[in-house]
């Protein structure tokens, strides 16, 4: 825009792009973990804790007191111009109607697994298979241990072999941004794929 002559630039502050991610799984997998562990700000937790009313309606995890009955809520920026916002949703059975809420609008998924628990990871891979959202499959190594190759878990999973498979530990904040990394890749190259 000129003014008497001049020309003045007008600097206009970037405006990030907001992102949003789903963190999925079972329960007990380290879907709160994974959130918290990233989070550059204090995540928002909604865990109550388990009391004996649970026993025969929730799974039970043996040394595991918590559990999350809404979201776990944080957010990491990558850069000036993008910030995740990560969404872990509830792994208990009867809180699983919430999901279609924390899913919408979300660019993508991670499915975090516990490979000696790999069946509680299914109906996190059918739902973001039914409904399109990409996702990639983050085994958690409890106690350092990465029992099962990449393969052997993608057999066990049925999963297609362009879903990426990344063995992480939810507790390490650079394990954990290497799975968002890896998820926002996976993503990007489906979008490129994509017919326009």
């Amino acid at each position: 825009m000129a003014f008497g002559g001049s020309e003045q630039v007008s600097e206009t502050p970037l405006i990030p792009t907001s992102i949003k991610i789903v963190v999925a799984g079972g329960f007990g997998v380290g879907k709160t973990t994974l959130v918290n562990t990233v989070s550059e700000i204090p995540p928002l937790r909604t865990e109550e804790v388990l009391t004996e009313a649970s026993v025969g309606v929730d799974e039970m995890v043996a040394g595991k007191e918590t559990t999350t009955v809404a979201l776990d809520f944080g957010r990491i920026t990558i850069n000036a111009r993008v910030v995740l916002y990560l969404f872990g949703t509830p792994g208990q059975n009867r809180f699983w109607f919430m999901w279609d809420e924390l899913a919408h609008g979300a660019l993508g998924a991670i499915v975090l697994v516990d490979t000696r628990r790999l069946d509680s990871s299914f109906p996190s891979i059918d739902f973001f298979e039914r409904r399109g959202i990409p996702f990639i499959v983050a085994v958690n190594e409890f106690d350092g241990s990465w029992p099962h190759t990449t393969e052997e878990v993608r057999l066990a999973l049925d999963i297609d072999r362009g879903i990426p498979i990344v063995p992480c530990d939810a507790r390490d904040r650079e394990s954990a941004k290497r799975v968002l990394v890896e998820l926002v890749q996976h993503t990007m190259r489906r979008l490129e794929r994509a017919p326009v």
